[in-house]
């Protein structure tokens, strides 16, 4: 019933209002989204005619008001995902991002939240993690969202289809889930003709926001321009030579993005965090860095590149990291993947027994205090990515103030959908404000000092 309303409300209405042709129609009445439910086609239907056909009336009302209710919309539209196989969710929302069936932010950032990092300017400091587009299907549809950045992979070399399903399981209740899918991945080439296909189009959109833009605006970050884009490369699980995978990966892939992260954090691919030792990471960063400055670079230079930790580390294992980033001059930490701890607030949940790693609010406190101490060991001269139980503008502000320039999350999103993002960052203002911070910068690391 959702699809036949929504698509009769598109015909009536969005036509003459956006002329929009019979063949968007033919594509909306039949959308290429996996139909393994009823509950798909009716989420399916649902999603276009809240969040596509409500655009009917953009030309009565004021763009920010109409970009506002769309977002509120969504809220109607995401507990439907709750019904579904989690994995099945996942795809549904991959497929509605990468066809723009996802509102667009219009309104600028605050510009209180705007900031440079490695030379790039992000409008805010909020991202997506790793994890949730994996082959890079719908970088544009996410960054739309309003993430000032965007993080694909991980990415592996060959095709590989993970871990066997289910491997994806909510913990409701306490706001986590647990998943070990094992890199499961399309591989560089797939990625890499993608990501080759946006990238002109990126390049052309920063362009015009960045010419469009006042001197004001470019400096603080406050009007979006189409956002940052990350790739995170993986090693394939039958590899014998881990190191030539991350090489392969980023002589493939690193001139489409704005960071490469090497991830050796993954709980769900065997021998994988083995190369976070010492001697283990030293070498491959040695490798990858060498591999990244082997290829010809423009005025920019090459893209940052970044190592993602585990928060299931001793004291010596971050003291031997610290070091190595700083040997190195790495250009950033990510801090941090899942745990395979199981804290106590989630131990009595019937899936906590399931073997993976564990995201969400549970992980918070314990990423956030490797985050403290990681600053702390790096003397504040390595940028952090704070990752790891973020839900909230409040929980992102802690993660600013233990060290992290930027932060990202990942399963807060897979609750809460797009009207999270909006919602995070007044937030986020909200509190840099009440403490009497001008701007992020002031804030990073405040709880170090």
């Amino acid at each position: 019933m959702w699809a036949r309303v929504g698509v009769k409300f598109m015909r009536q209405n969005l036509g003459q209002k956006l002329n929009l042709g019979s063949r968007f129609y033919s594509a909306a009445a039949r959308p290429k989204l996996p139909q393994s439910s009823r509950k798909g086609r009716l989420l399916t239907g649902a999603t276009i005619g809240l969040l596509i056909g409500g655009g009917a009336y953009a030309s009565t009302v004021d763009e920010a008001t109409f970009c506002g209710w769309l977002f509120s919309a969504t809220k109607v539209v995401n507990p439907f995902f709750a019904l579904l196989d989690p994995e099945v969710a996942h795809r549904l929302a991959v497929a509605a991002a990468s066809r723009g069936w996802v509102p667009r932010e219009k309104r600028p950032d605050p510009s209180i939240l705007g900031l440079e990092v490695w030379g790039r300017r992000f409008s805010n400091p909020i991202g997506l993690s790793a994890g949730f587009d994996k082959n890079a299907e719908a970088v544009d549809g996410l960054l739309g969202i309003g993430f000032g950045f965007v993080e694909v992979g991980s990415v592996t070399p060959v095709p590989q289809d993970g871990n066997p399903k289910p491997r994806i399981f909510r913990l409701k209740s306490e706001g986590a889930i647990i998943n070990r899918c094992g890199f499961n991945s399309e591989g560089i080439v797939a990625v890499a003709k993608r990501l080759g296909a946006q990238h002109g189009k990126r390049k052309l959109d920063e362009t015009s926001n960045t010419s469009s833009s006042s001197s004001d605006e470019v400096k603080q970050g406050g009007k979006a321009g189409p956002g940052i884009l990350g790739v995170n490369l993986g090693k394939n699980k039958t590899s014998e030579d881990p190191d030539a995978d991350y090489v392969q990966g980023v002589h493939t892939l690193s001139q489409y993005a704005d960071y490469l992260v090497i991830n050796v954090s993954s709980p769900n691919t065997p021998g994988l965090r083995q190369l976070q030792g010492r001697k283990q990471l030293k070498d491959l960063v040695k490798k990858v860095q060498a591999a990244r400055d082997e290829m010809q670079w423009g005025e920019e230079g090459p893209p940052p590149l970044l190592v993602k930790i585990a928060p299931d580390l001793s004291k010596q294992d971050l003291e031997d990291i610290a070091a190595v980033a700083l040997a190195l001059r790495l250009d950033g930490l990510i801090i941090s993947n899942t745990t395979i701890s199981r804290p106590d607030s989630v131990s009595k949940d019937p899936l906590a027994s399931e073997s993976g790693g564990l995201s969400g609010k549970p992980l918070f406190n314990l990423s956030t205090d490797i985050l403290k101490e990681t600053y702390i060991l790096t003397k504040g001269r390595v940028p952090l990515i704070g990752c790891g139980g973020i839900s909230s503008g409040v929980d992102a502000y802690k993660k600013i103030r233990a060290g992290a320039s930027l932060v990202q999350l990942y399963t807060a999103f897979a609750y809460g959908g797009p009207a999270l993002i909006p919602q995070i960052k007044a937030e986020l203002a909200e509190c840099l404000e009440k403490d009497g911070f001008k701007s992020i910068y002031e804030a990073v690391g405040a709880d170090c000092r």
